[in-house]
């Protein structure tokens, strides 16, 4: 009897709770209301002050242009008017920003409430958290933004003694309640209390949401690990290892949110670049931050960064570093190394001294130099050695500007300027006097004026090709460093030998010659660019931000560090998932470690797995070799299903079986291929009806089920994924482990893998899943 007491006192309590929370939510709500009343009145008014200047604002100055103290009074007056104005214009944007924060705050104005007190005595506080900051006209905080200092606390503890990094320093707290909320529409849907960072309760409501094309804000659910690597502001680098699906991404995004409101005024979004691993990507992230009211930071694909300062060249993409499958892996191991960045360092240096190759930069004569390659050289390394590299190019370009300037003269006496100006229209002629009623004390003057006009202008292409360093011949700049590569590095420690050396010389040229570059010999040839012009590297860039970090080689990284001297980097990534480096990943924070001070480097890793069902992550992961320790979040779901198939007609009815099934049950399907060439294929089988084909880094994603190549289907989830021909044929390659985990861990709750013949043999051989012959 006692006990059925007791819970009828614990139910009282609890709807007690309910409707003290449903009320302070409802006075909250009454007070947003009437903000976002008072801030969109507030906003026509001060736009219409606006209009009223603008349309009044000569009425209102005083034009007097007769004297000097007349004409400052003049111009007083217009400062005046256009201070008003930018007045105006700054309470519009304040008022606007609030109206944007009000506005979000309305769907739900906050997910937390933490009590907490500062010592023994102390009354207890309480504080709500929400995605922004909100207070009432006394300034007394209703809503505190989830990233400011106090409510860390939220995230970071349990109950009992927690603290937090405030202005004034570390503050320890007492937290006595931690309270989680789900609210839509102004009422409470679910509430529940919680000793943890964040109750499975909630995580299992936010992760049971069904896939979109664009990633949400984890805000509500940000747990203890991910919100060290989010408030993390001393580490010159953070590398956060996380297994598929741990958050990792979405922490990123939230830790770039926390840095814009951290340090508001002094760092902006232009201040931030985050690399991503492809377009499709960009564009599923592309929300995250607006809905926290940021702007997105610049975003951009490596090979994007490379390709935009390589125009006349065709890079490597996506789709042909995947497919390339001829290259030595011995060379390209090495071409991708630290050791390969410290040659070329080292190369650069000694060009100071000699080595830089020139070419010969022409004017109207096409057989005769206007400025000869050896005349060039002789001024480059005329500047004694005090000179470096980029003093010595910037007064080689003086010199030779200096020496355009004095041709200008006996140019000008030329036959070809007469023959020029003889064959002007009137309106060309006129065009180049500096006034229509410009007079000439002779004709011999006037066309001494015309001569040089003309001679200056036809002389530009010379002048722009002096200031863009176009004398510096840097394909042949860079097949001479590969010549030079022998000397400078044992490649036998390589496993290279000579003739393969030599044979990669060759492919790099007949490259040059059909102005196409593979993607590792880009970041080097930019780099030694880079180095000979004294190109300034970007230093207002204050964080940089780099997703997918198994598949940047050690050379990329260092290249980009080189870029972005002052940036503090966050690297982020799953060693399991290297689909390009494959193996070699596994040695990358070594590598990369010396690149930064020890004493300022994090390591972060994650190793739940919040995407995926039990059943799925714990079939991914029996998948992988040597991987990361994994720990599956207990969601459950169905085993994966694999199909077999006696041939590919059978395969693709069972494909089309299974996207039925999955239709009924409101799962969108990604139908996962190894290469392109597969999905274009199965794509024609398959019909517009089924699926649509993503074959582009840069389409765009779009809703329903799709067929997309493996390279592309990196950082994303789908509800249900199909790995198509999961074959011993397909799958053989031992370093194709990683391959396969990447494409089975975007599963949400559903995985099927198809395949006709024998299932590869990376595929896990235990009862983590049920197989099914058709």
């Amino acid at each position: 009897m006692q006990v059925f007491l007791e819970m009828g006192d614990l139910m009282a309590k609890k709807n007690d709770d309910r409707q003290y929370e449903q009320a302070h939510l409802d006075q909250v709500m009454d007070l947003i209301n009437k903000k976002e009343t008072e801030l969109t009145k507030s906003i026509k008014q001060v736009q219409k002050e606006a209009r009223d200047l603008n349309s009044h604002f000569f009425d209102d100055v005083r034009l007097d242009y007769d004297g000097y103290s007349t004409s400052m009074e003049t111009a007083l007056s217009i400062h005046q008017q256009q201070q008003l104005l930018s007045e105006r214009e700054y309470d519009w944007q304040h008022s606007a920003q609030q109206l944007d924060t009000i506005k979000r705050l309305k769907k739900s104005p906050y997910f937390a409430r933490v009590d907490f007190k500062e010592d023994h005595n102390a009354e207890a506080e309480t504080i709500y958290i929400g995605l922004g900051s909100f207070a009432d006209k006394n300034d007394h905080f209703l809503v505190y933004d989830w990233r400011a200092p106090i409510s860390s606390i939220y995230y970071d503890g349990k109950l009992g003694k927690v603290s937090y990094q405030s202005p004034e320093g570390e503050i320890t707290v007492d937290m006595t309640k931690k309270r989680q909320f789900m609210i839509k529409d102004g009422k409470i849907v679910n509430m529940f209390d919680t000793n943890e960072s964040i109750g499975d309760q909630m995580l299992l409501e936010v992760l049971s949401e069904k896939s979109s094309t664009q990633m949400k804000s984890i805000v509500t659910t940000i747990q203890k690990e991910q919100n060290r690597i989010i408030r993390d502001t001393k580490s010159e680098l953070l590398f956060v290892q996380g297994a598929a699906g741990s958050g990792k991404t979405s922490a990123i995004l939230q830790r770039i949110a926390f840095l814009l409101y951290r340090y508001r005024g002094n760092l902006t979004s232009s201040d931030v670049i985050m690399f991503s691993p492809n377009q499709l990507f960009n564009d599923y992230v592309k929300n995250v931050l607006p809905e926290m009211g940021e702007q997105n930071m610049v975003q951009m694909t490596y090979q994007q960064f490379i390709a935009r300062r390589l125009p006349a060249m065709k890079v490597e993409n996506l789709f042909e570093l995947f497919e390339n499958e001829k290259q030595n892996k011995q060379i390209a191991a090495f071409k991708n190394s630290l050791a390969f960045f410290k040659a070329l360092t080292r190369y650069g240096k000694h060009l100071n001294e000699k080595g830089v190759a020139f070419k010969d930069i022409y004017f109207r004569d096409k057989e005769k130099p206007y400025f000869d390659k050896a005349k060039i050289k002789e001024i480059y390394y005329s500047f004694n050695q005090n000179y470096n590299l980029a003093n010595r190019i910037e007064a080689t370009r003086e010199e030779l500007v200096k020496e355009l300037n004095h041709k200008i003269a006996p140019e000008i006496k030329k036959s070809w300027v007469m023959r020029t100006i003889e064959g002007l229209s009137k309106e060309e002629l006129t065009a180049l006097y500096d006034r229509p009623d410009q007079e000439f004390n002779s004709e011999k003057e006037e066309e001494r004026f015309l001569g040089r006009k003309i001679v200056i202008k036809a002389l530009k292409p010379v002048f722009s090709k002096i200031s863009h360093n176009s004398f510096i011949n840097l394909p042949m700049q860079y097949l001479r460093f590969l010549k030079a590569v022998p000397k400078l590095v044992d490649l036998s420690k390589w496993h290279i030998s000579e003739a393969e050396w030599e044979e990669e010389l060759l492919q790099v040229k007949n490259d040059l010659v059909q102005r196409q570059i593979r993607i590792q010999d880009a970041s080097a040839y930019l780099y030694l660019y880079d180095q000979i012009s004294g190109r300034r590297t970007n230093y207002e860039m204050r964080y940089a931000f780099i997703d997918e970090i198994q598949d940047y080689t050690p050379f990329q990284l260092a290249y980009l560090k080189y870029n972005f001297p002052r940036a503090k980097f966050t690297m982020l990534g799953d060693l399991n998932q290297a689909i390009f480096t494959k193996d070699e990943s596994r040695d990358l924070l070594r590598q990369i470690s010396v690149l930064f001070d020890p004493e300022k480097t994090s390591v972060v890793q994650l190793t739940k797995s919040y995407r995926s069902t039990k059943q799925i992550t714990n079939f991914t992961k029996q998948i992988l070799r040597q991987g990361e320790k994994i720990t599956a979040f207990d969601r459950q779901g169905p085993k994966p299903t694999l199909w077999q198939a006696s041939n590919n007609d059978q395969a693709v009815t069972a494909l089309k079986n299974v996207l039925q099934r999955n239709e009924q049950k409101h799962l969108t399907t990604a139908v996962i291929t190894k290469d392109l060439e597969s999905a274009v294929k199965l794509q024609a089988a398959l019909g517009n009806d089924y699926t649509k084909l993503i074959k582009l880094p840069n389409q765009r994603l779009v809703k329903g089920n799709l067929v997309i190549p493996s390279y592309l289907a990196k950082g994303l989830e789908f509800d249900a994924v199909v790995m198509w021909d999961a074959s011993e044929k397909k799958y053989h390659e031992l370093d194709e482990t990683q391959l396969v985990y990447t494409i089975t861990s975007r599963a949400m709750y559903q995985l099927d893998l198809i395949y006709t013949g024998e299932k590869s043999l990376l595929l896990p051989a235990d009862d983590s899943y049920e197989l099914k012959q058709i």
